[in-house]
């Protein structure tokens, strides 16, 4: 039996983004690419003996690039949260010590929090012996947030309406590309209600799959309908993204509602001579991932 375990949470980047108008439940339809990257949080999980309380830690990473307080409430992490409702689905306490460490930026739409949560259950799954499908364990997931179903398997899929439809991809594009990180702040609530404002929305689902099934990934290819919206609510994001686009001399793309920017790159040397060059003359924190599975 294991007694502690090491899994780790992969950012995602939204390589297409189509978002359609505001349901009368106030959420807004998507179908999304999502393709996971090696830009990954670590969780350490410990299994405590039987009647012991469980204890949580949340620390920022020794390589995490942008780093911000850590203030919110141990029991509003998601990581925690999906503690807590994975012992609500067994019916039984699931003692554990954990250990989070973030290199992931918080509210840089690259599901972070999403995908701490979705490793804590495939984590403590396997830490318990509980014997849960990933199938099981992503209906569990989808109770705390949209992005985190496609999260517990990771990889490439077409996410539609509010997260709860995954198509997986049965094969791994191969994407290159560099992720930065502007000191910018959009609220994901603050970003949607822009977006109605602006008085678009339209799912665009067949350009998405189209997307998705077209081989290498085009350095134009990428599209976010929540891009303009991020911009206005953080207006420095604009400036950094024509920024990164200049120095790349390809387009520049927003990830998710903001605010982390990404171009995609040639190949793995290509990604990072430009990530170390958009650290060196633009002041950028950045850095260059893969697709992983």
């Amino acid at each position: 039996m294991n007694h502690s375990i090491t899994v780790q949470a992969p950012a995602k980047l939204n390589l297409a983004l189509s978002v359609g108008k505001r349901r009368a439940d106030g959420m807004h339809p998507i179908c999304s690419w999502m393709v996971t990257v090696d830009l990954c949080d670590e969780l350490v999980l410990k299994r405590l003996e039987n009647g012991r309380l469980s204890r949580y830690a949340i620390l920022w990473h020794g390589e995490a690039k942008r780093r911000s307080e850590i203030n919110w409430s141990i029991t509003k992490d998601l990581a925690v949260r999906a503690h807590l409702e994975l012992e609500k689905e067994v019916g039984r306490a699931l003692p554990v010590q954990m250990k989070l460490e973030k290199r992931i930026p918080v509210g840089g739409g690259l599901g972070g929090g999403s995908s701490d949560a979705a490793a804590m259950l495939r984590g403590a799954n396997e830490l318990f012996e509980l014997g849960l499908s990933m199938d099981e364990l992503a209906e569990v997931g989808a109770r705390l947030g949209s992005d985190v179903p496609f999260l517990v398997h990771g990889g490439s899929a077409i996410v539609e309406g509010v997260g709860g439809r995954v198509t997986r991809h049965p094969t791994l594009p191969v994407v290159h590309a560099v992720v930065a990180f502007p000191m910018a702040w959009c609220p994901t609530a603050l970003v949607y209600g822009l977006f109605d404002e602006l008085g678009e929305g339209g799912l665009r689902a067949g350009k998405v799959s189209a997307l998705a099934k077209g081989g290498p990934v085009a350095a134009d290819a990428p599209f976010n309908d929540l891009a303009e919206a991020a911009i206005r609510a953080a207006p420095r994001l604009g400036d950094d993204l024509r920024a990164l686009s200049d120095l790349a001399e390809r387009p520049a793309h927003v990830s998710g509602s903001g605010s982390s920017i990404f171009v995609i790159c040639d190949d793995e040397i290509h990604a990072g001579g430009l990530a170390a060059a958009v650290e060196k003359q633009l002041g950028l924190p950045a850095v260059s991932v893969k697709a992983v599975g």
